[in-house]
């Protein structure tokens, strides 16, 4: 069935993140599809004969732009790569430095592991163990800086020392095929770590912005935390009212059905406040008890068992 032409673009109607998401993925999928065109191109381009056989009669597409900007002698242009990986140096360091420390910047959502006290603060670099910590925040500035100082050396280093041709033909780097494997490689890579992240959570993924995670919810994260605190408050000769009472209205809606990333599995759609509307308080715990007096702790059924119920 032939659809219209403006129909990709109903799908981000009234949602500028997606409609701003999307575009930036098109910039990146020009940008991914000009370098590598342009590496291809140089792998498969003869210039031996400029005049009878000029690129234009080669099916030249994206060197002639290159040219055209002053990007010739290419063996000798690699020294281009200097300024290709020094910037982006610059840029990560530049944001570990100074964004996240907030020296000249706003700092990042900085929360406690219940997501409770979230806020903008400045964050200190955590330079020894703790800063290989997932859910360390102070990790963030120290592997920026440390990943933005590698950066810079190694893009110093290729403006002052040109490759030899043979670790040019030893990295396959003429070969098309070489260049596409290893940025679906890197694409994996960065895949699987955000993959991670987003499952487990960490101190990039604050449950504040990005709502519980799968893993906490299977686990009973924010169930065993609300149990602790009211047990905490009955050893303190709380009533069971009163220890209820004080359990933090956003850490008792973690908990809610409604808020598990599973819930609706592969059938959900929209955001949350379509399918459930909008919560507007907590009304209490229901407290179920058998007829010894005994109270009962109910367990909330996994949502990948509901699907088979």
């Amino acid at each position: 069935m032939g659809l219209p032409w403006y129909r990709v673009h109903t799908v981000v109607l009234n949602d500028p993140g997606r409609l701003l998401s999307v575009h930036i993925m098109h910039t990146a999928l020009v940008a991914g599809w000009a370098g590598s065109m342009a590496l291809y191109e140089l792998a498969v381009f003869d210039p031996s004969d400029p005049v009878l056989d000029p690129m234009w009669r080669q099916g030249m597409f994206v060197i002639p732009f290159m040219t055209r900007l002053g990007i010739t002698n290419s063996w000798g242009g690699w020294n281009i790569s200097g300024g290709t990986v020094t910037n982006p140096g610059v840029a990560c360091f530049g944001f570990g430095a100074f964004h996240v420390t907030g020296l000249y910047g706003p700092g990042i959502w900085v929360s406690d592991p219940y997501g409770l006290t979230g806020k903008v603060q400045a964050v200190n670099p955590a330079w020894g163990v703790d800063g290989f910590d997932p859910f360390v925040p102070g990790g963030i500035a120290s592997h920026h800086i440390a990943a933005g100082t590698l950066g810079i050396l190694a893009g110093l280093f290729h403006l002052s020392v040109r490759p030899p041709q043979r670790l040019y033909k030893g990295l396959r780097m003429g070969n098309i095929e070489t260049v596409l494997s290893s940025s679906i490689a890197a694409v994996f890579f960065a895949a699987f770590v955000v993959a991670g992240t987003m499952w487990y959570g960490s101190a990039t993924t604050p449950i504040e912005l990005f709502g519980p995670t799968r893993y906490q919810w299977d686990q009973g994260y924010f169930q065993q935390e609300i149990y602790r605190r009211v047990s905490a408050g009955l050893a303190e000769n709380l009533s069971l009212s009163e220890a209820w009472s004080q359990i933090p209205e956003k850490l008792a809606f973690y908990d809610y059905i409604g808020n598990n990333p599973a819930k609706g599995g592969l059938f959900r759609a929209g955001s949350m406040d379509n399918g459930d509307g909008i919560a507007v308080g907590w009304l209490g715990h229901p407290v179920l008890r058998d007829k010894e007096g005994r109270e009962l702790l109910y367990v909330v059924c996994l949502p990948f068992l509901k699907h088979f119920r």
